[in-house]
């Protein structure tokens, strides 16, 4: 095992960590959004007049309101003067160069709007502070352009404000490469002026915040969850060796999983924290099983292998039957359409694969060399089992006494609480993702280093950019796209679609700036094409009865005389197809973020429903719209493959309980409670306000890996009992106070290690801790209290249910 062991590991330089977004291509194709946005994208994208610019925002930043003083704005024209000297940047600059309110005062104050970099400079330190206030003054009051570089809510006639921007335009043709290496420099030079309030919220700012939370994270976390695990593995071995022995199998579990990741080439990607927690916190599990039952196998006068081969056989059923029906909930993520989830679900089905062989290999190895080594040097290294204690056998005793007193009750709340859970589903809010605020709790930032957390601004400036800025051009908003298909030539289609806008425009969704437009559709396509056409002006003008500036009569003759006018133009709003108007087009540049995502596809849907009419429908098919719609199919799917896993688990566990303890009826029984496990546990999530994200909805159908465990093994030491002749409350109690020591061991370091992942300040990991603690808390629960009551039960009830003494062969009995 170990010279296997370095072949495994030999794997891990050759593992892929990139990205792995997106999905596949044909995995959506029966959406109706992503339907509709293929079809924008063939029949309205095909244009190359695409922009010939991007933008980057430099901000400048003040508290005291001083961003628009003569000291601020020659800041930042000489911050503009160091990144045109750096070669990157000026090798992606677009002959727009970089513009800003600097620029326009300085301008003015030189006495020229061709004024070079340099000679706004020396005109703004040649003005006195009150020259440059009366220069803004009148840049706001004459200069449209003036408010763009502003907050939202500026007014012209106000010259202190304490925020401001900067636009970096980069050719759109340039290198990807040069850009990246442009936006880094532009983040670079920012924060070594961040003294006069410049920064920058970009790619590689975000890249520099997402490196050091990870750091942060680890310094916080891993010491936390090491040091809660090693107490209570302290406590619960009471014996050092075997806390490090057991330590040593959880580490190689964890190396055999990356290593097998890269020999086969599953990409780990940045979600690779996921499967390392969880198969960390099932091998703690598998070593809890391992050493107790070699504790209760040893005699007083007894050696050391012999129990310890007794041990690993009659536990090894459970684990095995663990391994098998845990990897079919995590491969039951296969069928998911996101490689990232795919490959979630691979990577914790290796890992629990390897934390088996390990621990019925390697660590019972360990174990049988260091305690036969210390027993030659005089040291005993017989152990009490857990949960036979003074304390913990008599709590753990009283489940089996409810499970004799009432189990008819015990499951009748079972099910009433889990349905109440399960119900819950509808309820639970549902997101694209939780977006982090940056906040951190100030105990947290108090610690001592190195765990003491150190905030970086980027998420913070992030959101307030968000709250005080519009996008600064209708090309940097996000664009979401209504397509109208059907009786577009209708008299009143231009109408009703003016009305949807109007609507979508009353809720302050779109963007609002003098200089840009917002709305691009075809009445708005036909106005600008009519400002040249004198012609087609004339017949805009004749369809239009009412004078509203919306043509509402011969639309045909209006779309033909648009596209002779200017077909180019045309074609981007409205569809034709052999002389047949089809489909029309209108896009919206929206004042909104991902994290609004529901409410803006609500609003813009509900816009849509304006423009629609008889023989007219009318589909939001933008990101916003399609992102919205593929996590709706996500969650869809996460139903599906949780009901396939816990069919299939049934399925598995009732053959091989036929075949090891010949009944199986016994299998489907040890299967039941991981549907209550599923319902309490999305209680919890609801009662918790969790919602369902694309991770969360991932975490549900690894509840069920995670839920089996722990019954599969009272259910097989159950059956155990019983066939050595015990009877039905004997072979419970052996099984809960046996067993269930070792379950409330896992339960206790796995659940306080996932615990650990709350402190991190970012709601999607602290909603990711919160389910896996809620799912093993509640696993526990289930298999000590609610189980044996179903065991009760069963074994009451179902005619020879197990043969009651040792047979040579097994025969099935139902």
């Amino acid at each position: 095992m170990v010279l296997l062991s370095g072949l495994v590991v030999a794997g891990i330089p050759q593992l892929e960590t990139g990205s792995q977004a997106g999905a596949d291509a044909d995995a959506f194709d029966d959406v109706e959004r992503v339907q509709k946005a293929q079809y924008v994208q063939s029949q309205f994208g095909g244009s190359d007049d695409g922009p010939d610019r991007t933008f980057e925002t430099v901000y400048v930043r003040d508290e005291d309101g001083t961003v628009l003083s003569k000291e601020s704005l020659l800041a930042g024209l000489r911050y503009q003067r160091t990144i045109r000297e750096n070669a990157t940047v000026d090798a992606a600059l677009h002959e727009d160069g970089v513009t800003g309110l600097s620029n326009l005062v300085a301008k003015r104050a030189a006495g020229s709007q061709n004024a070079s970099l340099g000679e706004q400079i020396r005109a703004l330190e040649g003005a006195t502070p009150a020259e440059v206030e009366r220069l803004v003054e009148r840049t706001l009051a004459n200069d449209p352009r003036a408010l763009r570089y502003l907050p939202t809510d500026h007014e012209r006639n106000e010259t202190a404000a304490t925020d401001r921007r900067m636009l970096v335009a980069f050719d759109a043709d340039a290198a990807n490469g040069t850009v990246d290496n442009a936006t880094a420099a532009l983040y670079h030079t920012a924060s070594d002026r961040s003294a006069a309030g410049l920064f920058v919220v970009n790619a590689a700012a975000w890249s520099e915040a997402s490196s050091q939370f990870f750091t942060e994270m680890v310094e916080l976390v891993v010491p936390a969850a090491l040091a809660f695990i090693l107490v209570v593995l302290g406590f619960a071995y009471r014996d050092l060796v075997d806390v490090i022995v057991g330590m040593v199998g959880v580490v190689l579990s964890v190396l055999w999983m990356f290593g097998l990741l890269g020999w086969l080439g599953v990409a780990a990607g940045t979600t690779s924290i996921i499967p390392v927690v969880l198969v960390a916190g099932l091998s703690i599990d598998y070593g809890f099983h391992v050493f107790n039952r070699y504790r209760e196998q040893r005699g007083d006068e007894e050696g050391i292998r012999a129990p310890m081969r007794r041990g690993v056989t009659l536990v090894a059923t459970a684990l095995v039957l663990v391994t098998v029906t845990a990897a079919i909930g995590f491969l039951a993520n296969l069928a998911n359409p996101l490689p990232m989830i795919r490959n979630l679900g691979v990577s914790i089905t290796l890992g629990v694969v390897s934390s088996l062989l390990i621990f019925v290999t390697v660590v019972p190895a360990l174990k049988v060399g260091i305690d036969g080594l210390l027993e030659r040097f005089g040291f005993d290294r017989h152990k009490q089992p857990l949960g036979h204690g003074r304390y913990l056998r008599p709590v753990l005793s009283k489940a089996v006494t409810l499970a004799r007193r009432g189990a008819p009750v015990v499951l009748v709340l079972a099910l009433v609480v889990g349905t109440a859970g399960g119900v819950a589903w509808m309820d639970l809010n549902e997101e694209s993702y939780q977006q982090n605020d940056g906040q951190v709790a100030e105990w947290k930032q108090e610690l001592p280093d190195p765990i003491g957390w150190d905030t970086h601004p980027v998420p913070e400036r992030s959101q307030h950019v968000e709250e005080v800025y519009q996008p600064a051009s209708t090309d940097a908003a996000a664009q979401e796209p209504i397509l109208i298909e059907g009786a577009v030539t209708a008299d009143d289609t231009l109408e009703e679609l003016r009305d949807g806008v109007d609507y979508i425009e009353e809720q302050e969704l779109l963007i609002d700036r003098a200089d840009d437009r917002p709305v691009t559709s075809p009445v708005t396509a036909m106005h600008a094409v009519a400002a040249d056409n004198e012609s087609f002006a004339a017949v805009l003008e004749d369809a239009d009865t009412d004078g509203n500036g919306v043509p509402d009569r011969n639309l045909e003759g209006v779309y033909d005389a648009f596209y002779a006018a200017d077909s180019d133009v045309a074609s981007r709003v409205i569809e034709r197809d052999d002389d047949e108007y089809e489909s029309v087009l209108v896009t919206l540049s929206l004042d909104a973020d991902y994290a609004e995502a529901n409410s803006v596809v609500t609003t813009l849907a509900d816009g849509a429903d304006r423009m629609g009419g008889d023989g007219r429908t009318a589909t939001v098919a933008g990101n916003f719209a399609v992102s919205e719609a593929l996590l709706g199919q996500v969650v869809e799917g996460i139903l599906t493959t949780m009901l396939l896993a816990l069919v299939a688990i049934a399925l598995t566990l009732a053959a091989v309980f036929r075949y090891m303890h010949g009944s199986a009826t016994l299998g489907l029984v040890v299967s039941i409670p991981i549907a209550l496990v599923l319902g309490l546990v999305i209680g919890g999530m609801y009662l918790m306000s969790i919602p369902l994200t694309l991770l969360t909805a991932l975490l549900m159908s690894l509840v069920i890996g995670l839920g089996v465990d722990y019954n599969i093994h009272v259910g097989d030491r159950f059956a155990d009992e019983r066939r050595a002749g015990a009877s039905t409350f004997e072979a419970l109690d052996a099984a809960v106070t046996g067993t269930g020591g070792a379950l409330l061991g896992s339960t206790l370091t796995s659940a306080g290690a996932f615990a650990t992942i709350t402190l991190v300040p970012h709601p999607q990991l602290q909603s990711f801790g919160a389910i896996v603690v809620i799912a093993m808390t509640t696993a526990f629960a289930v298999s000590v209290l609610v189980l044996p009551s179903l065991l009760v039960l069963w074994d009451r009830y179902v005619p020879a249910s197990v043969a009651t003494e040792a047979i040579p062969t097994r025969v099935p009995q139902d």
